[in-house]
């Protein structure tokens, strides 16, 4: 007789599956282990494992029975867990063993035994018939006995069922059972103990935390595929981008305020007339949930940060290429290419947002676009193999291509100026400079402009002219690619003097007018530099220039470290937000951690080699190497006597270290992952590690016995790690996104003091949890800078700050701390000091204007009221030009793409701006 029987009730109430197994036949046939299905907790009958006395006391009382069933109850093997129908790699079947009992029932509780084959119990097939009698007896009783706790387990459903139907997806496979939680991941279940210290799990609750992060520095340019993006401002600041944060730099005073209301990749910038108003474009792109991020441009004041508007929603196919303001009528116009493949040219009225006129240009690379300075109707656009000059009159646009006659045709025209007599001045990627002039014949009536047609030609550069810009004084400076030269021209084209870029910082991409005799540079190394023919230059912005996935933070010092496919290892202060020092290695870094003494740092590499540089003067400690796959971690011990190598061939390489970070000898290797590490945690006493892969495993091993993995998971459900880095765990396991695929969070940090969480996912955004954040869908404030994958985040050694490493945009943000107590204060005040020298039109300045609803309390889930939209502040700039007031279209496109209810994460990117002060 075989009975299987069913237990089901509350969450951590009663059991949920249960066998019953009696075996019993003439022959005394033994107990056999059985398979279980969907197990989350295991409980162990059997009537053949229990004294006489036993087997009253449970015939007198089923509250007793349940007690006791609930005290022999014992956790489940990690890997005896069964798989839902849909995972793809199904776990060992979850097995059970019957003890065998004598008859006069005098023996003990004999424990179950957990085994990978079946084995017979000790009871013998010659047992006599009076035995096998007893035994029928006894397991009838038993069968009746847990038919009776069956139907009173029954009496909960009903209310655990309707409860259920309210639940999201997320809340359904992340439900407490006892003595552990168990999510499922692209359909494999993800077990985790609950904590001894946890009383009742349905009492947890994860609230939003009262710190706040506010962004304080943005680390970087983007210049290796851009042009034209640096312009020094009346206030001293010099303007460009990075990553979707257009950074407003004064190197003198060592302070950046940020504008913060694009929602992808700035890509191109300009600046009106008045030298106040700024204009920006976008790129396209898509959010977390699918939608499409749609191109725009935006314009904004300078000195307020607020967004004056908003233009080209639903016009603009793939990307803002380049725009320019009109000159001649101040800078009432803006013209748009984008960088659809019809590069279509589009004139706006931006204060009305009203489109003007629009036209096809060409299927060729188009990468400039200028209003002529003194006639009103003219618009020039060149590119590959070709110039053309537009005749705009009312809502028509009409175009005549540049002849290029007895002259070279270059393969591109890179970039245009004009001069002081109405000329046009091209550089091409022949080194060559052009002027193109008005033809002297008067054109018949209503036939358009007179055509504009090469006058003059120079040769400027070696390889091609990058960039150009008119001075104040009208003369000009040219920037070239190859030979990296800046050339000072005057007034008749002749040059009179030049400077050479040194070869660390790459080719020009931009150049500037700055203070005096200054002249700033961008280069294709991501680079700005300050600079004049007599001094040479001086490095003020610089960055990684390709994917940034390394990051460790100094443990006792105010200093952090940054490793990147650029073979780059960059050391920064937190404090001076300066460059300390940087070293380049042979290979690709991917990941780094400081040693404890702050002595040396660990780099990993994507060939499986890593370097120990010393920290203090980059000077190479020791190379070792660990398979010939990519390094993922790098974590030392909390006493620093140990090194853990993650990798991804799947095993975790243990080195002792000894000399203060200087002697690494193998110790060991963790075996027992199925994919490549991910995350990894010491435990306080070094002895133990707990570590996640790639699909979505938690393993525990002993590392002083022999890197041992811990077969019963639930002996470090107490453990409180040292760190904790790893994404999936009870304590964080709040923090994945209904629907998450497992690759959504890149990187996790508990801070120091255990208070929060930050976290680095796919979707542009850096993320503060409440630590621990054990319920599902735990709410959040979430910070938006980076335009990629966000990769890595990092406390400082004090929780000052946060540090966070943008993937492709290469950007490193460094965001302060703010308690909740400070948020009364608005943005500016906080981030956004304002601009030296200048006395703004308002005494707070708040970093984003109008392009941000506050942050209100969280009601239920972490969704927000309403807020009723509040218009950005008008500012008056110099030359008597209006600022145009604002509309209800300056609502930032973040207001609209908030992410649904579901994910509970309330976005904390901007507080509106203060109203004029009366």
């Amino acid at each position: 007789m075989q009975a299987k029987v069913k237990l089901s009730g509350t969450s951590g109430g009663a059991l949920r599956e249960a066998y019953s197994m009696s075996s019993i036949a003439n022959g005394g046939t033994p107990g056999r282990k059985r398979e279980s299905a969907s197990v989350t907790r295991k409980e162990t009958m059997s009537s053949a494992a229990k004294s006489g006395a036993e087997r009253k006391k449970e015939l007198g009382s089923q509250r007793s029975q349940m007690e006791e069933i609930q005290e022999r109850e014992e956790l489940p093997h990690p890997k005896d867990l069964s798989p839902s129908p849909s995972s793809p790699h199904p776990p060992q079947n979850l097995q059970q063993q019957r003890a065998p009992q004598s008859t006069d029932g005098s023996k003990a509780n004999v424990p179950p035994k957990r085994g990978p084959s079946v084995k017979r119990s000790q009871s013998s097939p010659w047992d006599a018939p009076e035995e096998n009698r007893n035994r029928l007896v006894k397991a009838a009783s038993t069968s009746k006995l847990l038919t009776k706790v069956v139907k009173n387990a029954d009496r909960h459903k009903e209310p655990v069922i309707s409860q259920a139907a309210k639940m999201s997806t997320r809340e359904k496979n992340s439900q407490a059972d006892g003595s552990h939680i168990k999510m499922f991941m692209r359909g494999r279940p993800i077990t985790m103990f609950i904590p001894s210290d946890v009383e009742n799990y349905e009492d947890v609750r994860t609230e939003l935390p009262s710190e706040r992060l506010k962004l304080e520095w943005v680390y970087g340019y983007r210049g290796r595929d851009c042009r034209a993006n640096i312009y020094l401002l009346p206030t001293g600041e010099m303007v460009y981008f990075v990553a979707s944060v257009v950074v407003l730099f004064n190197y003198e005073e060592r302070t950046q305020r940020h504008y913060l209301g694009h929602t992808d990749c700035v890509k191109c910038l300009a600046i009106h007339p008045d030298k106040i108003r700024i204009a920006t474009g976008q790129i396209a792109g898509v959010d977390k949930d699918g939608r499409a991020v749609q191109p725009h441009v935006r314009v904004w004041d300078s000195f307020s940060l607020s967004t004056l508007q908003v233009v080209g929603l639903g016009t603009f196919e793939r990307g803002v290429g380049s725009l320019a303001f009109s000159k001649a009528d101040s800078g009432q116009h803006l013209s748009v290419i984008d960088d659809c493949n019809d590069h279509m040219l589009t004139v706006w009225d931006w204060q009305k947002k009203s489109k003007i006129a629009e036209i096809k240009t060409t299927n060729e690379v188009v990468l400039a676009v200028e209003f002529h300075h003194t006639d009103p109707h003219i618009i020039v656009t060149c590119g590959k193999s070709h110039i053309f000059f537009w005749t705009w009159s009312g809502n028509l646009l009409a175009r005549k291509q540049g002849i290029f006659g007895k002259y070279e045709k270059p393969k591109f025209i890179q970039c245009l100026a004009f001069l002081g007599n109405g000329d046009i001045l091209t550089g091409d990627s022949g080194g060559v400079l052009l002027v193109w002039s008005r033809s002297s014949a008067e054109t018949p009536s209503g036939k358009g402009s007179r055509a504009f047609q090469i006058s003059r030609q120079v040769k400027g550069h070696e390889g091609s002219v990058f960039c150009v810009c008119e001075m104040r004084s009208g003369t000009l400076l040219t920037g070239g690619g190859k030979d990296r030269r800046i050339i000072l021209w005057d007034h008749e084209l002749r040059a009179d003097r030049d400077i050479e870029v040194p070869d660390q910082y790459g080719a020009i991409r931009a150049v500037s007018e700055g203070k005096g005799d200054e002249f700033l540079v961008g280069t294709s190394r991501n680079f700005i530099l300050r600079g004049t023919f007599n001094d040479g230059f001086q490095v003020e912005v610089q960055g990684h220039t390709d994917e940034l996935w390394g990051l460790a933070s100094h443990p006792s010092r105010g200093m952090f470290l940054t490793c990147a496919q650029d073979r780059l290892v960059l050391a920064w202060s937190s404090e001076d937000h300066s460059l300390q020092w940087s070293r380049t290695l042979e290979e690709h870094g991917h990941c780094a951690d400081f040693h404890p003494s702050g002595a040396v740092v660990a780099i990993g590499t994507h060939s499986g080699k890593w370097y120990v540089l010393d920290a203090e003067t980059t000077d190479l400690v020791a190379i070792h190497t660990d398979g010939n796959e990519q390094l993922s971690l790098m974590r030392f011990s909390v006493d620093g006597g140990l090194l853990a190598v993650g990798s991804h061939d799947n095993f975790i390489y243990l080195y002792t270290v000894s000399e203060n970070g200087r002697k690494f000898s193998r110790y060991g290797k963790c075996t027992g992952h199925s994919s490549y590490i991910t995350h990894l945690d010491w435990s306080p006493d070094n002895n133990l590690i707990m570590s996640n892969s790639g699909d979505y495993e938690i393993l525990y091993w002993d590392v002083p016995n022999g890197c041992k993995l811990i077969r019963n998971r639930s002996e470090c459900k107490d453990i409180d790690w040292a760190t904790y880095t790893c994404v999936l765990g009870y304590h964080v396991f709040g923090v994945w996104p209904e629907g998450s695929d497992g690759t959504d969070i890149n990187a996790l940090v508990r801070s120091h003091n255990r208070k929060v969480i930050a976290l680095a996912d796919d979707f542009c955004k850096v993320h503060l949890f409440a630590y621990p954040c054990s319920t599902p869908k735990a709410p959040s404030h979430k910070y938006s800078a980076h335009s990629s994958h966000v990769t890595n985040v990092s406390f400082l050694y004090n929780d000052s700050h946060l540090i966070s490493t943008g993937g492709k945009d290469t950007s490193i943000m460094q965001w302060r701390l703010v308690e909740r107590s400070l948020l009364s204060l608005p943005d500016g005040l906080l981030s956004h000091p304002a601009p030296p020298g200048v006395d703004p039109p308002f005494p707070l300045l708040p970093p984003t204007g109008s392009t941000h609803k506050p942050v209100l309390p969280p009601i239920a889930n972490g969704t927000q009221e309403p807020f009723p939209e509040t218009p950005p502040p008008t500012t008056t700039p110099p030359h008597s030009i209006s600022t145009p007031p604002p509309s209800d279209s300056t609502v930032s496109l973040k207001d609209s793409l908030e992410p649904s209810d579901d994910t509970a994460t309330p976005s904390d990117e901007g507080l509106p701006p203060l109203p004029p002060p009366s």
